[in-house]
């Protein structure tokens, strides 16, 4: 797929977070934004999947370690195949398969439920190595945030996967700067992120904009070529990114628009795509 039909992807998906979000009146659209053109990338391009199948045992494993972001992840799935759009509408409603965090029991294509920060990305790290004890090819992508990283079980995870030589296991870290209710650097700094892992046996990829997508083929391609330590990809973002009052902001780490913002956040994506269709 063409780098043009991706970018039209991520429009629609980004549609599809802040009319899912609007429509719930709560969820987190700020960090589900930020991962758009990743999460795009890898169910489009990189990870060897089947929406037909989603319970295949040689498919690669997705793991959303930033739970919240699922808006992203759900739109993402909607548009490759795994689901109807129009089911999008549900989010967080009561009997919907679309709840708030990822949950593997109720939506096929869901490898593992998350929501506690850090926990996701310990799992992912089981799966990397469950695929090696059972001599499998399969590869574990699982995105962090970059303040979910101030978790200490991250660390324990990282611990192990470098001691284990996991070169099955991608993570990546996307790192918009902003957690919850404000700036990384004024709460708990993570920073030099691509230092600790490399600490931890990593190979550490950095990817200047991670809404590139020339620069994330090229980080991904990389990662394949990586051999006997897991890869960390390091994507610097925009929380928020593509609706103007919402980029950078900490505001929008957990709240859904009005319908005044909803009104202008539409238009001004539906404006983005159009120019998309032109081009």
């Amino acid at each position: 797929m063409d780098k043009l039909e991706l970018k039209k992807i991520s429009n629609k998906v980004r549609q599809g977070i802040i009319e899912s979000t609007n429509l719930a009146k709560s969820g987190h659209p700020g960090g589900a934004l930020s991962a758009t053109e990743c999460i795009v990338y890898l169910y489009f391009e990189e990870m060897n999947i089947d929406p037909a199948n989603p319970l295949w045992e040689d498919r690669d494993r997705f793991v959303l370690s930033k739970g919240h972001s699922v808006p992203c992840q759900y739109a993402t799935m909607a548009y490759r195949g795994f689901f109807p759009v129009e089911e999008l509408k549900t989010l967080r409603q009561v009997g919907s398969r679309l709840q708030g965090h990822p949950c593997m029991q109720y939506l096929p294509g869901i490898d593992m439920s998350t929501g506690s920060l850090g926990q996701g990305f310990s799992a992912a790290c089981g799966m990397a190595m469950s695929a090696k004890i059972r001599g499998k090819d399969y590869r574990v992508y699982s995105v962090l945030g970059d303040g979910e990283i101030e978790e200490g079980i991250v660390w324990e995870a990282a611990m192990f996967a470098g001691n284990r030589r996991l070169d099955n296991l991608v993570a990546v870290i996307d790192s918009n700067r902003l957690q919850l209710d404000g700036f990384c650097k004024d709460i708990n700094p993570p920073y030099p992120i691509g230092k600790k892992f490399e600490a931890f046996n990593f190979e550490v990829i950095e990817v200047e904009d991670g809404h590139d997508f020339d620069q994330l083929a090229e980080a991904f391609k990389k990662a394949r070529k990586v051999k006997g330590k897991p890869v960390c990809i390091i994507i610097n973002t925009i929380k928020g990114k593509g609706v103007s009052f919402m980029e950078n902001s900490p505001d929008w780490h957990g709240k859904s628009t009005n319908p005044e913002e909803y009104k202008q956040a539409m238009e001004e994506l539906t404006k983005a795509g159009e120019e998309l269709c032109r081009m």
